[in-house]
């Protein structure tokens, strides 16, 4: 590992605990065992690390949550998928992420006090809202939801779901407290398939609630 690299996935770590404003130049030199100098070799601020990293998280989150998509049909299947990633590939990663979600941490600190870093994090909110829209949607015109679905609704219920899970997994870090957050998404995303396609009793049951 270079010591860009290195420097790049420290910080990485540094932010997901501790977020980026409370990171220090000092932290970050401590962590990658480097001087100002070899820092100032390879970037030209804190906040043009900051753009980097941020990068390389949203190439993090991208291959561990979408993976194996490409192998599903089914809409509400890739959102099943999803799901299941974002919880066991993604929440679970502490070798890049030990505080949890990168972009919850950051979002929390950077929306009052630096709103022009927090609009780079919101993209990466927009653009998971958007295909989740897009996939419930699909998923509505091939029958694999139910034709009175509300996508919208839905849609903000799932994303709220995700964002709540990583917030409670950040402070607690218990992974069954995480699994029952994420299996009730599933839950519910199940309970949204036509009633017909239901073989869980339970599930139609769940289904009559909502």
């Amino acid at each position: 590992m270079t010591l860009k690299d290195r420097i790049n996935h420290e910080s990485l770590k540094l932010f997901s605990t501790k977020g980026y404003l409370n990171t220090s130049i000092s932290d970050i030199l401590r962590a990658a065992d480097t001087s100002k100098g070899g820092f100032y070799n390879h970037f030209e601020s804190k906040e043009d690390l900051f753009y980097e990293v941020l990068a390389i998280a949203q190439s993090i989150w991208r291959e561990k949550v979408l993976f194996g998509l490409e192998e599903i049909e089914s809409p509400k299947g890739k959102i099943r998928k999803i799901l299941e990633n974002y919880r066991d590939r993604y929440l679970k990663d502490d070798f890049n992420f030990p505080g949890g979600c990168i972009f919850v941490t950051l979002s929390v600190e950077l929306d009052d006090q630096r709103p022009d870093l927090m609009k780079e994090v919101a993209v990466g909110f927009l653009g998971l809202k958007r295909m989740l829209k897009n996939l419930l949607e699909e998923g509505k015109e091939l029958g694999d939801l139910r034709a009175e679905v509300n996508t919208d609704r839905a849609t903000e219920m799932i994303f709220s779901g995700m964002i709540g899970a990583s917030v409670l997994f950040g402070v607690d870090k218990s992974n069954d407290s995480l699994d029952k957050s994420i299996n009730s998404l599933i839950l519910y995303l199940d309970g949204l398939a036509p009633v017909e396609s239901l073989v869980d009793l339970n599930v139609k049951d769940h289904l009559l609630e909502i």
